[in-house]
């Protein structure tokens, strides 16, 4: 990533806020959305020691001594943490002998969170920040953030729209700077398709001790045809030879990889999220897209597929804000039992709602606000505002 454009990210400042108060900070994402050029600026900057676990040697002393390597450690940079999860043992007890702050900088590929291993060591002396690919901001260097705008009753004017970076265009490269650095689509579905095979060759064997690894990329080639859909996963994982629990462990690998993400139902009663399906959407629309083989020359054509790869890329805009935002935001839809739909809703921590419907189209119909409307009368003075965004320019009030 060496000889790539150099985008300032939105997250450092909180990085940089959290290592003035708090004694370990893990920066989790996707391999490759930029975490490791990051923290080495950072590192470099603060003149804080950097390893990466990618290196065989460090990889091996971490493995085999975890305590040794890390009492020789003061201020420090660990990349790949997850690689030798052993090592986060041997950070706690040094934490607890030493809690001055911003004693170490984590990054990780795969969340860490989810085994409770290492919850509970490191409980109220780590801060996890995430780094999602890059958002559409961070590419055209602007820093406001929709979502707090959205909260505060504004809806940010659009930007100027270069002719090569047209809608479709921008959904199909997705954020990975890696993809979007790479002029052709041909290019672009090669790395896609190296990404996807590396991830699960190495992490995945790594962290989920899955052998049968072979099963993987089929499967996650299923779960693209369905992305932001209602979906019976063990049905589908099925179809593709593997039994429901399966199918639910793999789930929860590219889930714990920041391939794709839960996306709870909205409910006024709370109970109601957690037993209602939740959708799975993908994080990155490039790499959506790559999976599905959607080309620029198809959606020109028909636009039946573009609609649900469209929807992924304004999640995972969203989800890109949310990170970096001033306020906690949960991310939802809202789907009722005569199959009315708002495709995103947005929760701030006082249970206020925006919600957002998504059109892939140039022109909207009154019909086109129904789930909008019917999410409203449903969140009373808790609903802040409702927001179509269609593929047309105007920017306009429809009460």
């Amino acid at each position: 990533m060496e000889n790539l454009p150099n985008f300032a990210r939105l997250i450092r400042p909180r990085i940089e806020e959290a290592l003035k108060d708090t004694p370990v900070i893990l920066l989790a994402g996707p391999r490759q959305a930029g975490k490791t050029t990051l923290v080495r600026q950072i590192a470099a900057e603060k003149q804080l020691q950097y390893f990466t676990l990618d290196d065989a040697l460090t990889l091996l002393s971490a493995r085999e001594d975890p305590v040794g390597m890390i009492s020789t450690l003061d201020h420090a940079v660990i990349d790949e943490i997850q690689r030798a999860p052993e090592l986060l043992l041997a950070i706690k007890k040094s934490i607890d002998e030493d809690r001055r702050p911003g004693r170490f900088l984590l990054t990780g590929s795969a969340n860490l969170m989810a085994l409770p291993t290492v919850a509970d060591s490191l409980a109220g002396r780590m801060e996890t920040l995430s780094l999602l690919p890059l958002s559409q901001s961070e590419i055209e260097s602007k820093g406001a953030n929709w979502i707090d705008n959205a909260f505060a009753g504004k809806i940010l004017p659009e930007g100027v729209n270069r002719p090569e970076r047209s809608l479709a265009q921008r959904v199909l490269k997705g954020g990975y700077p890696e993809s979007i650095s790479r002029t052709s689509a041909k290019r672009r579905q090669a790395w896609a398709m190296q990404y996807v095979e590396a991830i699960i060759q190495r992490d995945v064997r790594d962290f989920a001790g899955i052998n049968k690894l072979d099963e993987l990329p089929r499967f996650l080639r299923a779960l693209a045809q369905t992305s932001g859909q209602m979906c019976n996963y063990a049905k589908l994982g099925g179809e593709v030879g593997l039994d429901g629990k399966t199918a639910a462990k793999y789930i929860n690998v590219f889930e714990q990889m920041y391939l794709l993400k839960r996306v709870s139902v909205w409910a006024r009663n709370r109970l109601n999220r957690l037993v209602k399906t939740p959708k799975l959407q993908f994080i990155d629309s490039g790499l959506l897209a790559a999976l599905l083989n959607l080309s620029i020359e198809e959606i020109h054509d028909d636009r039946t597929r573009f609609g649900h790869v469209l929807e992924t890329f304004v999640f995972g805009e969203l989800l890109k804000h949310a990170a970096t935002s001033d306020d906690h935001y949960s991310l939802m839809y809202y789907r009722d039992t005569e199959k009315v739909e708002v495709d995103i809703v947005i929760e701030n921590a006082k249970g206020q709602l925006v919600g957002v419907e998504i059109k892939a189209t140039a022109t909207v119909k009154a019909s086109d606000f129904h789930g909008l409307k019917k999410l409203a009368a449903l969140a009373g003075s808790q609903f802040k505002m409702g927001v179509l965004l269609y593929d047309g320019h105007a920017t306009l009030g429809l009460g």
